[in-house]
């Protein structure tokens, strides 16, 4: 509580970006409280796909929905490596999103050695393929996307804003077969993977990148208005 305390005055000055806040679950109510009123939303950092059932220690999207919650992230790397999480989980996890009004905040993202293979390419268009099976044109207009490859998650190590730039430009590509270019060109579309104040504004010069899904580096009060001061004077110039 004391870093929205901190991060909402300064905040309120940045009306150019959308600027998202994903705590855990143990918070989400007070902070979707504290924050009503400012420019900052508030996400969930994952979601299981049915409203209700024998589901213990689960959190459904019609919960997220009645706490006042805006957004969820959805097939986060840590989710699909550590908890074995796959794309027909994330596609279900999506539909019960867009149900319940919470927007998706979809992930994707290839491990190293499908780098290495030069499978880049083929693990996001799979990912993307079977992740929004089913969803319609007017349901993908509430989605967000971001390209987090998976051995830049926590490692310090991050893609290089070209590398980004042409995963990215290649989601919208895909986008634009499935839902057609005008409804493509309204899904944001993010880049995560180790990005700090040193390196964001790389990648957010790239046109085809539309903002960051940050984690380390958003614990810090400074280090997050920092980016958001960032994000706000590219996006706006």
């Amino acid at each position: 509580m004391d870093f929205l305390d901190r991060c909402i005055p300064s905040c309120r000055s940045f009306q150019g970006v959308e600027i998202i806040l994903c705590p855990t679950f143990l918070s989400l109510v007070s902070i979707v409280e504290k924050a009503r009123g400012s420019n900052i939303c508030i996400g969930a950092q994952n979601a299981h796909w049915e409203k209700e059932g024998a589901f213990t220690g689960e959190v459904s999207p019609f919960m997220l929905s009645q706490a006042g919650v805006d957004y969820v992230i959805i097939g986060h790397s840590e989710r699909r490596n550590y908890f074995g999480e796959k794309d027909e989980g994330v596609n279900k996890k999506i539909k019960a999103a867009l149900k319940y009004n919470v927007k998706p905040v979809m992930c994707l993202g290839e491990t190293l050695k499908e780098r290495e293979g030069n499978l880049t390419s083929k693990v996001i268009d799979r990912q993307l393929e079977k992740g929004l099976e089913g969803i319609e044109p007017e349901e993908a207009s509430s989605l967000t996307l971001a390209y987090e490859p998976v051995w830049a998650i926590g490692t310090g190590r991050s893609a290089s804003a070209e590398d980004a730039d042409q995963v990215i430009s290649f989601l919208r590509e895909k986008l634009a077969l499935y839902y057609g270019y005008q409804t493509a060109q309204r899904i944001p579309l993010l880049y995560g993977g180790s990005v700090k104040p040193d390196n964001l504004g790389q990648f957010l010069e790239k046109k085809s990148i539309d903002g960051a899904l940050i984690g380390g580096a958003s614990l810090e009060e400074e280090s997050f208005i920092k980016m958001v001061e960032i994000a706000n004077n590219i996006k706006n110039n």
